[in-house]
């Protein structure tokens, strides 16, 4: 059975949960954790306690999603320039 065929035996209700599941795994693991990481590079060094606080909350929580791109960012800060 091709794939055509399996999607066209699921009924509209089970499609919809098997969308409503990719669109929830797709946030929790990809746009939040993206979101995150983009507002840690924009406030790291002018938090205050609370919002740091929220966001180490935010880390614990989303933490799977950002595992995942972790590997792939780099959140150093930029350098002087070159030295001699």
């Amino acid at each position: 059975m091709d794939l055509s065929g399996l999607l066209s035996s699921l009924s509209l209700d089970t499609l919809l949960v098997i969308g409503l599941y990719l669109a929830l795994a797709g946030t929790y693991l990809v746009a939040v954790p993206l979101a995150l990481y983009w507002w840690m590079h924009k406030r790291w060094y002018v938090m205050g306690k609370i919002e740091r606080t929220a966001i180490y909350g935010m880390v614990f929580l989303f933490f799977p999603g950002l595992i995942l791109f972790a590997p792939f960012l780099n959140l150093r800060m930029a350098g002087q320039g070159k030295t001699a």
